[in-house]
């Protein structure tokens, strides 16, 4: 009887092969950066009296770091150099780590007091404190009981 219908498994292979499609484009893949491009790190730290922006910039001379405050946007830009010497002639296995020019842009809720900010460098890590403004702060108003 088989002989007669041989399209019968037909409809179950279809099924299969949507499945499996639809699976391929369910899964988010990693976006990759293109090759040169690359961004540093970054916490962005909450507190009562501030906002801390901590960002990790291994590799670079601090004088090379800009640090711009415009309204509510914090911009680092930099550039981290590839230093090789000219002597040697290498054959790289892997390369990982990244190089050139870097912008980071990270917008606070709320506006800060920009005469106040401070920023740290210390082992390859970037400290800004970034205090909140007096309407930022907000008041506590008490609730009086009658």
């Amino acid at each position: 009887m088989k002989a007669l219908m041989p399209w019968t498994g037909m409809t179950a292979l279809r099924k299969e092969m949507d499945r499996l499609f639809d699976r391929a484009w369910e899964t988010e893949w990693p976006a990759w950066p293109a090759l040169g491009e690359w961004m540093p790190k970054v916490d962005v730290a909450d507190t009562k009296e501030a906002f801390v922006v901590t960002a990790e910039i291994p590799g670079i001379d601090p004088k090379e770091i800009t640090l711009t405050l415009d309204g509510d946007a914090l911009t680092l830009k930099g550039e981290k150099k590839h230093e090789k010497e000219e002597k040697k002639e290498e054959t790289y296995y892997r390369m990982e780590r990244a190089y050139g020019a870097f912008a980071r842009t990270i917008l606070l809720p709320v506006p800060v007091e920009a005469g106040k900010v401070t920023a740290t460098f210390k082992n390859g890590i970037l400290t800004v404190k970034l205090p909140k403004g007096a309407a930022a702060k907000g008041t506590l108003i008490p609730v009086k009981a009658e």
